[in-house]
């Protein structure tokens, strides 16, 4: 069920820090694009069974009971009379199983696995912002009381992934038993930071800057080339199938047609928008892009009907490749819609 802007159903340990200077440090050669500053070659290392987030994983099936695994374990292709296949879908606010992490279902020692898990999945430097998104997105509650789990397939193996999910929060561990996705498939962020209408300036937004260096490249635009990246109309909320060889019809202005300045500020866009995420998924997201042409084989599009305040700063904007599709929404708070791949034949269960 696509639904049009402004829905929202939810308002009616390795060296970590080194590898995310390794993930930052690349990104500009990774992703294809004009290099700023020389680089070593750094090959893309993703997750593995025994990342850390993929070992606390299989530490919390072994702890699992019969019971416990009856509720939120599945088989890898599950498919869910109402919502299909439950492994692959994301939405902007759902519950992929009943119990909630810190409700009582799951002992004191499996919730302290499943916040390592959360941990794991994340940019260090990124927790205590991810706490704020998480306080102000469930009223004022803890990590975990609205949130909750799923584990497909049998941790360890040579298939299997761990979701978590919540109100405007869709993350994945899969160890790479996915070969050809970035972040073990699509994952969505949100914030409503201080109203479910947010004003213009998006006030205590922790994923707001990300907009706004979109539209500095967006400003440094030619007057020809803004009439082009603006499009009319903003996609629909859940609309991140891929386009494949047809990304040369999508709406907006091609990356590969702009100044080497501007394709520069695209670079840093790109950083500022898998920062939040630990480095071997950031490092897997690029490889992937990297495969279908770097940045340069994508289309950057700003949508007009969705302006908040009318201030001419673009709140909904999309960033596409043949297999990649970023897709920011501010309006009328931020959703953002992430499907990376390296095969653009991948399936995405995605509803709003």
């Amino acid at each position: 069920m696509d639904r049009t802007k402004n829905d929202c159903p939810d308002c009616a340990t390795p060296d970590v820090s080194r590898r995310h200077f390794l993930a930052t440090s690349a990104v500009i050669a990774a992703s294809g694009g004009l290099p700023l500053f020389a680089t070593p070659k750094v090959t893309a290392a993703t997750p593995t069974k025994t990342s850390p987030a993929e070992t606390a994983v299989k530490a919390l099936f072994d702890t699992l009971t019969s019971e416990q695994k009856k509720a939120v374990c599945f088989a890898w292709d599950y498919i869910d009379p109402q919502r299909g296949l439950l492994r692959t879908r994301v939405s902007n606010n759902w519950q992929i199983t009943k119990p909630t992490i810190t409700g009582g279902f799951y002992t004191k020692a499996q919730q302290t696995i499943v916040h390592d898990i959360f941990k794991g999945l994340i940019n260090p430097e990124w927790y205590d912002r991810f706490q704020t998104q998480l306080k102000d997105d469930s009223g004022g509650k803890k990590w975990g009381e609205t949130q909750s789990l799923a584990i497909f397939g049998e941790p360890g193996s040579e298939q299997f992934e761990f979701v978590l999910t919540g109100r405007h929060q869709t993350l994945r561990a899969d160890g790479n038993t996915e070969k050809h996705v970035a972040f073990g498939g699509p994952i969505f962020y949100g914030h409503a930071a201080k109203a479910f209408t947010e004003r213009s300036t998006h006030p205590g937004n922790v994923f707001w800057p990300q907009a706004l260096a979109a539209n500095g490249v967006y400003k440094m635009l030619d007057e020809k080339q803004q009439k082009r990246a603006l499009v009319k109309d903003s996609p629909k909320e859940a609309a991140v199938g891929f386009r494949g060889a047809k990304i040369t019809e999508a709406p907006g202005l091609p990356v590969k047609e702009m100044s080497a300045d501007q394709k520069a500020e695209m670079q840093k866009v790109l950083q500022k928008l898998i920062e939040p995420f630990r480095a071997e998924d950031q490092e897997e997201a690029l490889a992937c892009l990297k495969t279908k042409g770097g940045i340069d084989g994508c289309v950057l599009s700003f949508y007009e009907d969705a302006d908040v305040g009318a201030d001419t700063v673009w709140d909904n904007w999309r960033l596409e490749g043949p297999s990649f599709v970023w897709y920011f929404r501010g309006d009328p708070h931020v959703h953002v819609w992430v499907n990376i791949a390296d095969d653009a034949g991948v399936k995405t269960n995605a509803q709003g």
